[in-house]
């Protein structure tokens, strides 16, 4: 388990690629439908990889989870469906308005928002956000934050 119940923040560091999936399986396992994900970090910290341990919890094939940039939005079917938002390409927030993002956790299924940064400020459907920042090299720290009590 990443967290206890009465932790709000949680904190690790991992060394390899397969650390960080393992970490965004552990979240995976402790997500239910309607959570929405926001995915904070650098171009190469590792959002999509958090992600494909996200979506392997969810028993979803990891190969089938990629950077969606081009896509915006990618739906993956699962034990629970998977919605990955990449807004690296977004230049203007209201561009964001047109994604719907908000509508997704009433579909019933786990929203991943990559590039989170770029949501618009009064965006509050977070129910975790995630930190990955590059420490050195292949490793990473990743700060876990639920937002609000769950």
């Amino acid at each position: 388990m990443i967290s206890r119940p009465d932790e709000k923040v949680t904190r690790l560091t991992t060394k390899s690629e397969a650390g960080t999936k393992k970490i965004g399986a552990q979240l995976g396992h402790s997500l239910k439908p309607g959570d929405t994900v926001c995915l904070y970090g650098g171009l190469g910290s590792g959002k999509t990889v958090f992600t494909k341990g996200i979506a392997s919890a969810l028993g979803i094939p990891e190969a089938d989870v990629t950077s969606a940039s081009f896509l915006l939005v990618a739906e993956h079917p699962g034990r629970v469906p998977l919605y990955h938002a990449d807004l690296y390409r977004i230049e203007d927030p209201a561009q964001i308005d047109f994604l719907g993002l908000e509508e997704y956790p009433a579909m019933g299924g786990i929203t991943v928002i990559e590039w989170a940064e770029r949501l618009p400020e009064d965006f509050d459907g977070c129910t975790h956000k995630v930190r990955i920042g590059i420490v050195r090299g292949r490793q990473r720290e990743i700060i876990i934050e639920r937002a609000h009590e769950l």
